[in-house]
């Protein structure tokens, strides 16, 4: 499936001092990124924002289509760059054999050019959108209450909501999105708060037939559809009903869990394998994750431990996502050792394929064996949540008589090497992982 990297974190041109220059640092990690094993980056919203109270993240829309090339809301490129930046970013990332993904903010619009009445209230909002571009121009009629619906899903703050049912607007979306793809050099989408808005807009984009390089193209999908398991599932189930390219969906269940993991003294590693999440019910069709912009409130952000949930996160099923901050600022990426996630993405795509088998359980040990597929020829994970000792146990693997050794390990205290491993004619090993930390053995 691939390892994901989200390019961006809340505020991030500001943090790091490269205000208008983002796109200009993403294009110089793009090589190492490659090497590392990723396989596609998530960037940031592209368009013109409101900025109203200074530049903003791009998720308050203005134009769709200034990519950083008109003269408005405050400057000409956006807070990450001009559209030249941005084209080169997208050329190096495709010659270095990664994807793109746009982040499609479509439930609301902000920094109109002037207010009006909407007639069904009776009531003066910010409603029309004149931008420099010249496209998807917008007035009360293409945001709620409209003619076309009075029902809104959800609102995000103050700001008015598309109506995606003004056949003008889910026109216009559509147009966005073949734009993005055909134009621009996009190969996928990450849809914004789709809790707002119907999932058929999300149908309809995944299902238009894109030329791209002369072929039909068919864009990767995933949804922030912010939710317990079963809510999200639902979801994803009415978006892809009628749909022949389906869209995935963020595991926000799975990384609360992995929260528990890396925060909570005694938390029970059969809470993490057992408990609710959407990777335990679509393994194949998940992002799975351990931070993102949105997790910046206090109280949200991970604070202990986070190599344990990536540990996980790249060892099992699923499509994982790597946040930027951690991997650069917080230098859990580790180049060139084998305890960070550098070594976790190189063993998720050397070795982790196939079907999960749970070997062993315990409140505080997780043995877990990837069965393998084609050339990834599957894994011995070993996860030890007790803080005192290395420990390990006898488990039952697939294999009989082969050798293992570890490609990927850390612990809080103790970063030693664990001896290879050799299963028995019967297929039973024994497997460790040191205190507080993990253990990927694959076959020799």
């Amino acid at each position: 499936m691939g390892v994901m990297m989200q390019t961006f974190y809340w505020d991030c041109p500001r943090e790091d001092g490269k205000e208008f220059q983002w796109w200009n640092y993403i294009h110089r990690e793009i090589p190492g990124l490659a090497k590392a094993g990723f396989t596609s980056l998530w960037l940031p919203p592209v368009h013109k924002a409101a900025n109203l109270f200074g530049p903003s993240m791009g998720y308050d829309p203005y134009d769709y289509y200034d990519l950083g090339e008109f003269d408005q809301k405050g400057s000409i490129p956006t807070w990450f760059g001009t559209r030249k930046e941005l084209d080169q970013v997208i050329e190096s990332a495709h010659k270095h054999g990664l994807s793109l993904i746009a982040d499609m903010v479509l439930n609301h619009n902000s920094g109109a050019d002037a207010q009006e009445v909407n007639p069904i209230t009776g009531q003066q909002r910010w409603t029309v959108f004149n931008a420099k571009s010249g496209r998807f121009t917008r007035n009360w009629e293409s945001f709620h209450p409209s003619m076309y619906e009075s029902w809104d899903e959800m609102t995000f703050g103050d700001m008015p909501d598309l109506s995606h049912r003004n056949p003008y607007v889910y026109g216009e979306l559509l147009k966005l999105a073949r734009w993005l793809i055909e134009e621009v050099g996009f190969d996928g989408f990450r849809y914004d708060f789709v809790k707002g808005f119907a999932a058929n807009t999300v149908t309809a984009i995944q299902e238009y037939r894109y030329m791209k390089n002369g072929a039909y193209h068919k864009p990767y999908g995933v949804a922030e559809y912010w939710d317990n398991a079963s809510n999200t599932l639902h979801w994803v189930n009415e978006a892809n009903e009628s749909n022949h390219n389906p869209v995935d969906a963020f595991d926000f269940p799975l990384r609360e869990l992995l929260k528990g993991l890396c925060d909570s003294y005694g938390f029970s590693l059969k809470t993490l394998v057992n408990g609710e999440s959407v990777l335990k019910a679509q393994p194949y069709s998940t992002v799975t994750f351990v931070e993102n912009h949105d997790l910046r409130d206090e109280g949200r952000p991970i604070s202990n431990d986070k190599l344990l949930a990536y540990s996980y996160i790249m060892t099992h099923e699923g499509y994982p996502c790597v946040f930027w901050k951690d991997y650069f600022n917080y230098n859990l990426a580790l180049r060139d050792t084998p305890n960070g996630i550098d070594a976790l993405v190189s063993a998720h795509e050397k070795h982790a394929g196939g079907d999960t088998s749970i070997l062993y359980l315990s409140d505080d040990l997780y043995i877990m064996q990837r069965g393998g597929h084609d050339a990834q020829r599957g894994l011995i994970y070993v996860l030890n949540n007790r803080g005192d000792d290395w420990r390990g146990e006898w488990v039952q693997t697939k294999w009989n008589n082969t050798s293992f050794q570890p490609v990927a390990w850390w612990g809080k205290h103790d970063r030693s090497r664990p001896a290879d491993q050799t299963t028995a004619t019967d297929g039973r090993g024994q497997f460790f992982a040191p205190a507080r930390g993990y253990a990927v053995y694959a076959l020799k």
